[in-house]
């Protein structure tokens, strides 16, 4: 098991355990897991953002510690918060990677998520000019989060 995984896997049963509120110290955390702090800001940019619905708060210094909060959203509020967050533009990989997350965390079935992802995949999108792929990309994500919330 990759390191990400196991800093990731210890921050959610942390999260289980004290009904979805951890607080943590990066440097003691990373001694305790054996690995470096910026793996854990890694771990927590990546893997525990607002888009899958986690909320993480820092406070520096001497007694500083990182807060991450489980946000308790509606599907249809989550799916509004991803439609809010895409922005303009949309490339594949970011896609592919928010599709994943949001059929990982109960937010699409499987099969909306695959129809989204080979809706908006690279090959689907052959045609439209590269300049504006993207945008057309994010669009079409919108639109079709949008359907999926009834």
């Amino acid at each position: 098991m990759r390191i990400s995984d196991s800093v990731a896997n210890y921050i959610l049963e942390l999260l289980n355990q004290a009904g979805g509120i951890a607080e943590i110290q990066r440097n003691e955390l990373a001694g305790f897991l054996g690995c470096v702090p910026s793996q854990i800001n890694y771990v927590l940019t990546s893997r525990f953002t607002p888009e899958q619905g986690y909320l993480v708060e820092s406070r520096r210094g001497g007694g500083g510690y990182i807060r991450i909060t489980r946000l308790k959203l509606s599907r249809a509020d989550m799916i509004m918060h991803m439609v809010n967050g895409v922005g303009e533009a949309l490339d594949e990989a970011t896609a592919r990677v928010m599709l994943k997350n949001m059929v990982e965390s109960g937010v699409l079935d499987l099969r909306s998520g695959a129809l989204i992802q080979a809706g908006t995949s690279e090959k689907a999108l052959g045609a439209v000019p590269k300049e504006v792929r993207d945008e057309v990309r994010a669009m079409i994500v919108k639109n079709m989060l949008l359907a999926t919330r009834t």
